[in-house]
């Protein structure tokens, strides 16, 4: 079997490239990987060094049609993480997410469409819903972005469904909550938190700190993601949730808790603009195929915290700008 897995450098990409070659997906035991990535400021070749010299790496813009068709053809699989996903960085300037997320999209299923692939998953978000008061989502719901990240990535999971529709590509959507874990780019609010604390400094709590994300370990995603790219329906969209439903002050509590420090290291900070208040998702569809999730919030997010006091030569040289006043 050969695999492509776009934006395989990425956090959430390079967790599922290390473990499918670490043969961590029995039913993908021993596959060829080829890892699509253009290496903008998220995607890092070092979140695959436990892998290094065992998948063939290129560099490359999913916006790019005719190094898709250079690429593609050959492959069984196609998992499509490649995309722009920082909602405060979407804020201020929307562009490159819509050629991303949306252009990069339709490119690729063009591409996997022409070179006959036989299995795509494209991962998208619970963002895509906007926010919810009460109770969860189940994939019939609207989709109803408010942000520019979300309404990108509602418009990329669009256009995967008319091709499944209108040419039989047989692309699966997933759609999933709040991630966590190692690797993960520190503009992210739980690396943000962790290594700013690690430093001495205070960490910016946006608003009344009320607002409510599901959250899931990298590891349990990427479970999902392999079941529905082995047994996915085409056209069907599968909900992977999260583990444990916290307010933002909550999970900062945890992480102070975590790291031995007092609550006076939090700072308030105007609100996001438009920032959706509840996020949450029903994943029975999913779990009626099997999937469960492993990891528990608690033991997940201590790993997590250790994993980045452990390794600042990982993560010192990428704060840069992510360093809160």
């Amino acid at each position: 079997m050969k695999l492509l897995v776009t934006g395989g450098a990425g956090f959430i990409g390079s967790h599922y490239v290390r473990t499918v070659i670490a043969g961590g997906y029995p039913a993908f035991q021993g596959a060829s990987v080829t890892v699509l990535d253009n290496l903008t400021y998220a995607g890092n070749l070092a979140n695959l060094a436990p892998v290094e010299g065992r998948y063939t790496f290129v560099k490359g813009d999913v916006c790019d049609g005719a190094l898709l068709a250079d690429v593609v053809p050959g492959h069984d699989v196609v998992i499509h993480f490649a995309a722009e996903s920082h909602v405060d960085r979407s804020i201020e300037g929307a562009a490159d997410f819509v050629r991303t997320n949306v252009l990069g999209t339709q490119t690729l299923m063009e591409t996997c469409l022409a070179a006959g692939v036989r299995r795509v998953v494209h991962v998208s978000t619970d963002e895509v819903y906007g926010s919810i008061e009460t109770g969860s989502w189940d994939e019939d719901a609207p989709l109803a972005p408010r942000s520019p990240y979300a309404a990108s990535k509602a418009g990329g999971d669009l256009i995967a469904r008319a091709y499944a529709i209108t040419h039989g590509l047989p692309v699966s959507i997933t759609r999933c909550g709040n991630n966590y874990g190692p690797y993960q780019y520190p503009e992210k609010v739980i690396p943000l938190f962790v290594t700013t604390l690690i430093e001495g400094g205070s960490v910016p709590l946006y608003g009344d700190g009320g607002n409510v994300r599901d959250w899931i370990h990298v590891s349990d995603h990427c479970r999902g993601i392999q079941r529905v790219a082995e047994i996915g329906g085409p056209g069907e969209i599968y909900h992977i949730a999260g583990t444990a439903e916290l307010t933002n002050l909550e999970l900062t509590m945890r992480l102070l808790e975590a790291l031995g420090l007092p609550a006076d290291r939090i700072r308030r900070v105007p609100d996001r603009k438009g920032h959706d208040r509840r996020y949450s998702l029903d994943d029975g569809k999913l779990r009626s195929l099997g999937y469960a999730p492993q990891v528990g919030f608690e033991e997940g997010l201590a790993a997590t915290v250790e994993w980045y006091k452990d390794n600042p030569s990982w993560w010192k040289p990428l704060r840069g700008e992510h360093r809160p006043a």
